[in-house]
């Protein structure tokens, strides 16, 4: 590491009702890769749109290499030496990979010289990318690769990446961490946000600690441990997800051979899926992104309808009943698209509660909407799992992913349900909220709830399930009991290498 490449003097910009960031200072160094760390809402996202040139702060200001850094927009962040990688990708399906990375060039060279450099950047960094595939074809990791390639070609002198880890393999993270370090070896510095603390410990030379929107330290995270970090992010001390121990009961949930095609041509089929699932047990579904995660929710929750007897609720079918009706019989779901999908982007959050509790809590009477109780509803659930709004009536588009993550969960949670499933419950947020919403999920199981659980998360899933099964290609293993599974078992699962012809759970 040398001097300071980017130097953050007084930054604050404010929101009506909120101070996103209030005078944050710090530097990021070349040849470093400097994590950003807070809880969800703290800050981190508005401070990196600043540094892109997305959001103009409304005082203080930044210097790169010594100059006045304030990009007006991101071509002017990008013309500097400023890339960024997204949490969320911004790729089309139906393009390949050099026509998706044209796309986000000022001026891109003919394809063909466009597609030669693109397998060249590729294998330099390890990070190797056919330039001529469909992106729809791609896993998760390739899609992520694609995103990096197009950052890595235009010569950053600082990448920005934003839990670039959320959608990764363990293998590929070490692919990543690999490319990393080679950037930081040529110079590059990197600003990385992630919630997975044990990877800042091991990728990470500095991280400034950002809480309410103000700087609230600096530390080494190597010599730091993650429970010390979590506990500067929220400011307390908090505890651990308990497991309280209670007995399994009927099965709840039994699926027979379902098979369903891939709902288009970027889907995943679902192959003769087998599993059961008991009153008061978690039973972890773990795999790599694409592998037929949101094609199964779908299944099970009536968005996509089945026929036969495949799917039985305590003994009766309802592969042929929709959502509503599958609410209706205690059967909830949350699934891994939060804005969009779990919760409608211009709509409030009391809005939001009527589209999945209006009838699980006598939110509607006699046709006509009760609003009173709907706002109080939503207000019991902004409560519970601390979710940071100003309050009920708030759209949902204005919350932060992670706060908005912790509504989505607390709205299903609250209501009680007699079956959960549940795809990433606590994909981007941070410690903190992360082993409440596992507590709420461990207090579930042990009043009777049935819980599947759909993760890549896999400390997750050894926490809280109580067996493991994954999903391979629309395919699922056998499920064993997870205190049984060494990672690298699971890894072998994962994999399609273990059980993947097994039928029942």
């Amino acid at each position: 590491m040398t001097g300071a490449l980017l130097t953050i003097s007084g930054l604050t910009k404010a929101y009506p009702g909120v101070v996103a960031n209030d005078d944050v200072s710090f530097d990021i160094r070349e040849g470093e890769v400097h994590a950003l760390l807070g809880e969800n809402g703290a800050g981190k996202s508005t401070l990196v749109k600043m540094i892109y040139g997305l959001v103009r702060p409304d005082s203080g200001e930044m210097q790169l290499r010594g100059a006045p850094f304030a990009p007006a927009e991101p071509r002017a962040a990008r013309a500097a030496g400023v890339a960024m990688v997204f949490q969320h990708f911004s790729l089309f399906d139906a393009m390949s990979v050099a026509e998706n990375i044209a796309l986000g060039m000022e001026k891109p060279p003919r394809l063909r010289d466009l597609a030669h450099r693109i397998r060249e950047v590729s294998e330099t960094y390890g990070l190797p990318l056919d330039p001529y595939r469909t992106v729809g074809g791609l896993s998760a990791g390739e899609r992520q690769r694609v995103e990096i390639i197009r950052c890595l070609l235009q010569d950053p002198r600082l990448l920005i990446m934003d839990e670039p880890t959320s959608v990764l393999t363990p293998q590929e993270v070490d692919i990543l961490f690999q490319t990393l370090r080679k950037l930081t070896a040529e110079g590059v510095a990197i600003l990385y946000i992630s919630h997975k603390l044990e990877e800042i410990r091991a990728l990470c030379d500095r991280a400034t600690i950002l809480r309410h929107g103000r700087n609230v330290g600096t530390c080494v995270p190597s010599q730091t441990t993650a429970r010390a970090m979590a506990e500067m992010m929220v400011g307390a001390s908090f505890a651990a997800p308990a497991r309280a121990p209670h007995a399994t009961g009927a099965v709840a949930l039994d699926v027979t051979g379902l098979s369903m095609p891939a709902p288009d041509a970027f889907g995943t089929a679902l192959r003769n899926i087998h599993l059961q699932l008991h009153e008061g047990e978690i039973l972890g579904v773990g795999g790599v992104a694409g592998n037929g995660q949101d094609e199964l929710l779908a299944a099970l929750s009536g968005e996509r309808r089945s026929t036969g007897d495949a799917i039985r609720l305590r003994g009766r079918p309802i592969g042929r009943l929709g959502p509503n009706a599958r609410r209706d019989l205690g059967l909830l779901t949350a699934p891994e698209e939060r804005l969009g999908h779990a919760a409608a982007p211009e709509m409030s959050l009391t809005e939001n509660v009527l589209l999945t509790a209006a009838r699980r809590q006598n939110l509607v009477s006699h046709g006509f909407l009760r609003w009173p109780a709907a706002r109080r509803f939503a207000g019991q659930v902004i409560t519970a799992f601390d979710v940071r709004t100003p309050g009920p009536e708030t759209a949902a588009r204005a919350l932060s992913g992670g706060n908005l993550q912790k509504f989505v969960i607390g709205r299903e949670v609250l209501q009680q349900p007699g079956i959960l499933i549940v795809n990433q419950p606590t994909w981007g947020v941070d410690a903190a909220a992360a082993a409440a919403i596992r507590q709420a999920l461990l207090d579930l199981a042990a009043n009777g709830t049935a819980i599947l659980c759909i993760s890549q998360d896999l400390d997750e899933l050894i926490e809280i399930s109580d067996r493991f099964a994954a999903l391979n290609e629309g395919r699922l293993s056998e499920a064993h009991a997870t205190r049984d599974l060494s990672l690298e078992e699971i890894g072998l699962m994962m994999g399609g290498a273990h059980g993947m012809e097994v039928a029942h759970a």
